[in-house]
């Protein structure tokens, strides 16, 4: 498991979340433990380190 920090898009809580590096692409929606909105979740994994990540706020 990889642990990673991001902030939120949408209250800037700093977050933390841990990623499997067993799956090169990776999208899901999870919600902030801090405000509970959806946030869009986009990581690749190359060579079992991160190599891009993305968390966006969904538009409405």
């Amino acid at each position: 498991m990889l642990e990673h920090f991001f902030q939120c898009p949408y209250c800037l809580a700093d977050i933390t979340m841990l990623i499997y590096p067993s799956i090169s692409s990776q999208q899901y929606i999870e919600d902030c433990e801090v405000c509970c909105n959806p946030i869009d979740i986009r990581v690749d994994i190359e060579e079992g380190e991160i190599s891009s990540f993305e968390a966006k706020s969904i538009e409405q």
